[in-house]
């Protein structure tokens, strides 16, 4: 894409270079970063243990005010009561392997939507929900969008709904590394569907579900109160990355990891050495984005108003799969200690509920 950044795009990226210069993004996993924000940043609550004993959680959804919960491995969604006691919705028939499997969920207008893997492809799917808070149920499955690329790494999973009514999902490059680059291809993208599966007249690629490009393993996705889209995304080896999407936008993978400089290439608004992120699900609470980081272990949070400083929350929890904003206001943080990488606790895995106290 060729043409001219905003200035808050540029703003950001200029903030992105002062962080890489100054060392923030080559911290290691075992150390804090040094580069205080310009800006004023969330003071959060000690965090709350809503519900234990997850096994391979994905994503947490709000029907209403009831959370459910998607299990990576067991296909399992689940409904979280009040005081956190779990309870079974339903199995959906998810038949991944490695990093496959039931992944990302998201409810809107009493269906739930699931993206999950079966066989060689990951599919869309929705269920219609019936019954009420403590006796839901899952309708049959409708498939909204199959022959999304499978592997055992780089399924990309995330589901979300935007300010604009659609749905978006990130698809990985399931370890075909070209395909994030062929529009074609339905790998290494960001999504964009009405809900009922069909492609909006509006998609920057006509007849083609394809929102942006050039991602390799994009695994967040979340919009500020102005309707800025951000993105989490998987480096390989050099840079894990934030982004700003924008429509028909070209993110670089493979030819670019992390900041390029290159005419046709979006470069991130920040990025960071993958021991220290492997940034996951993505939330915009309040005025600050709060990142899930696996291998990091830590939950980055990004000022809005100046996305290319960062501060740090939750060391010591372990690996952070999902960040949500729940709809009291406050941030339900997804531990991922039992995905296969992880050390899990006796309690793991959690969902962890935070207060903004500004």
């Amino acid at each position: 894409m060729g043409s001219p950044l905003s200035r808050t795009r540029k703003t950001a990226l200029a903030a992105a270079v002062v962080l890489v210069l100054s060392g923030c993004s080559g911290i290691g996993a075992d150390q804090p970063s040094q580069v205080a924000p310009t800006v004023p940043t969330a003071g959060l609550s000690e965090p709350e243990t809503l519900t234990t004993g997850l096994q391979a959680p994905w994503s947490v959804a709000f029907h209403g005010d009831t959370a459910l919960v998607s299990e990576r491995d067991s296909g399992r969604i689940l409904e979280l009561d009040g005081t956190g006691n779990q309870r079974g919705v339903g199995v959906i028939d998810a038949q991944g392997r490695g990093e496959g499997g039931l992944l990302g969920i998201a409810v809107q207008d009493g269906y739930l939507y699931s993206y999950l893997t079966a066989g060689r492809e990951n599919r869309i799917e929705r269920r219609e929900l019936s019954g009420a808070p403590g006796s839901l149920a899952l309708g049959e499955p409708q498939t909204m969008l199959a022959g999304i690329p499978a592997g055992p790494v780089h399924n990309g999973g995330r589901l979300a709904f935007g300010p604009d009514g659609m749905l978006y999902a990130t698809t990985g490059d399931a370890g075909n590394r070209e395909s994030a680059q062929d529009t074609g291809s339905l790998s290494g993208k960001i999504l964009r569907l009405m809900p009922d599966g069909a492609v909006p007249a509006d998609n920057p690629f006509p007849g083609s579900p394809v929102y942006s490009y050039g991602h390799r393993n994009p695994q967040g996705i979340a919009w500020d109160a102005d309707g800025t889209m951000y993105a989490s995304e998987f480096g390989q080896d050099t840079w894990d990355e934030l982004n700003v999407i924008e429509p028909g936008g070209n993110y670089g993978w493979p030819e670019a990891e992390g900041t390029a400089g290159r005419d046709g290439f979006i470069d991130p608004v920040q990025q960071w050495e993958p021991g220290a992120a492997s940034p996951s699900g993505i939330a915009v609470v309040g005025n600050s984005l709060f990142i899930a980081n696996l291998r990091g272990e830590r939950l980055r949070e990004v000022p809005l108003e100046d996305p290319g400083s960062a501060v740090e929350h939750l060391a010591g929890q372990g690996r952070l799969r999902d960040a949500v904003s729940a709809p009291d206001g406050s941030l339900w943080v997804l531990t991922g200690n039992t995905d296969g990488r992880g050390n899990p606790g006796a309690e793991d895995d959690r969902i962890l509920r935070l207060e903004l106290q500004r």
